[in-house]
């Protein structure tokens, strides 16, 4: 099982970290150590002042695939569910500056906690589905999956051309506008359609 993580793939969202809104998906993978599941605690990594949040959905890939075509790659994923790519947004900067990868950024442990998934026939459109995260409750990220730069059939095909896809694996489809630092206590809880998928705290 592989994570495979799009960024910046909301266009806000690119703005608002001041980068540019990409033409192609761009790609990074976290390493199965970093989920969490079952709305454990997330603990903070001694190794950064600045963790922030990204709400985002998450397809679990049903079968193998490779060079998968845009119109067959809604084939390719039956369940989907909520996950955090949290961030740390301090070592990101240093590595951006020096033209380095962000996986130190994006791939520590414990770094991609996910909800349960449930089947995608139980929604009308799957592109019009609202995502949230509060923060205390207090609503930080409110997105909606029309607003993807990409779309889910779009970076099934484009993933697949470089890299096979196989069942069980997970796609992070990016963040809305709204991230934001974590700090110990925090409790966060994730929202798809109304529905609460996640619910836990920072530690």
């Amino acid at each position: 099982m592989k994570i495979i993580a799009i960024g910046r793939n909301y266009a806000e969202h690119a703005k608002e970290l001041n980068n540019p809104v990409p033409t192609v998906p761009v790609i990074f993978m976290k390493p199965d150590t970093a989920l969490l599941k079952d709305n454990k605690p997330f603990y903070l990594p001694e190794f950064s002042e600045d963790v922030h949040h990204e709400i985002e959905l998450v397809l679990k890939i049903s079968k193998e695939g490779k060079h998968i075509a845009e119109k067959y790659a809604a084939d390719y994923f039956d369940e989907i569910g909520l996950g955090i790519d949290f961030t740390a947004r301090d070592v990101q900067s240093r590595h951006k500056e020096k033209g380095l990868p962000w996986e130190l950024a994006k791939a520590f442990d414990h770094s991609a906690p996910i909800s349960n998934f449930v089947p995608k026939s139980q929604f009308q459109d799957l592109c019009n589905l609202n995502l949230k995260l509060d923060v205390n409750g207090q609503t930080r990220q409110d997105g909606n999956t029309r607003d993807l730069s990409f779309s889910y059939e779009q970076i099934i095909a484009f993933v697949s051309r470089y890299i096979t896809l196989k069942k069980g694996d997970l796609i992070f489809t990016g963040t809305p506008e709204g991230v934001a630092k974590v700090n110990i206590g925090d409790r966060l809880e994730g929202y798809l359609e109304g529905q609460k998928m996640l619910d836990f705290y920072v530690k």
